[in-house]
């Protein structure tokens, strides 16, 4: 791939993972609710939130005020409304999912080159980001979200598998999600309170991708996943903001893992 091609393949990717990064936040808000509870479907003033994606902000709250001592449609801060007629924000904002989910895409370009399986992970990887923010604020992984991963992944990779100049290999991949899932089950059981069922669903679509490029980045991406939550833990509890047994999100590390074996992989097929 020459280099003005290879730019602009990183470039596109990169706006695609920014204008998909900006659909993430009302998904973000209202999968974000503790286990056993149910899917957010209003605002915090009460109006009904229309659909999944989109920025997080609510138009019926433009004319009313925003809660207790948070700004109104004039208003100024967290919950005033802006000029475009959104209405005020209810959650976090773009800024963040935006800027990783384009640069993870950027990231998974320039690895993987234009192979045809790139397409599959600039589709996975937004998910992968709402996955891991989700996981991070409620410690939490949705059923909608982790099993539609694995299934989408195998679906998509099987298809890239019929495409000339694929650098992966689907039954690596059916066979990763199932060991990869199977060891996180195996885990789950010796130790539930540190383990959760949600990262077992998600270990399948995990080793869905890692398995397209082979035994060696399946291994490779569980590893560093463990090593990413173990800097993590260690990390807290020298900042004497948790304690051994504190209960941490793994998701965010699972999926980072994820990727970190995902890059090496494609860059190396």
């Amino acid at each position: 791939m020459t280099g003005g091609l290879e730019y602009a393949l990183i470039a596109v990717a990169a706006l695609w993972g920014a204008a998909v990064g900006a659909l993430l936040p009302r998904a973000a808000h209202r999968f974000a609710v503790p286990a056993g509870e149910e899917w957010r479907s209003a605002c915090p003033q009460g109006h009904p939130l229309a659909g999944w994606l989109g920025p997080a902000r609510c138009r019926a709250c433009r004319e009313t005020p925003y809660g207790t001592g948070a700004g109104t449609a004039s208003g100024t801060g967290e919950g005033a409304a802006d000029d475009t007629g959104a209405g005020p924000a209810y959650g976090a904002g773009a800024a963040v999912p935006v800027t990783v989910t384009a640069l993870v895409c950027a990231a998974l370009a320039a690895a993987t080159g234009t192979r045809p399986e790139l397409a599959v992970w600039l589709l996975l990887a937004p998910a992968g980001v709402l996955l891991a923010t989700v996981d991070f604020r409620v410690q939490r992984l949705p059923d909608p979200l982790t099993l539609p991963f694995a299934a989408t992944a195998l679906a998509l990779l099987g298809l890239t598998a019929l495409v000339p100049e694929h650098a992966g290999e689907w039954t690596t991949a059916l066979l990763g999600a199932l060991a990869l899932g199977a060891g996180y089950f195996v885990l789950f059981l010796i130790n539930p309170a540190g383990m959760g069922f949600g990262d077992v669903k998600l270990a399948l679509g995990a080793g869905a991708v890692l398995g397209w490029y082979g035994w060696p980045t399946v291994l490779l991406g569980t590893l560093a996943g463990f090593l990413c939550g173990a800097l993590y833990g260690g990390a807290l509890v020298v900042a004497r903001k948790a304690g051994r047994k504190t209960s941490i999100p793994f998701g965010p590390f699972l999926i980072s893992g994820a990727f970190t074996g995902l890059l090496i992989g494609a860059y190396t097929a």
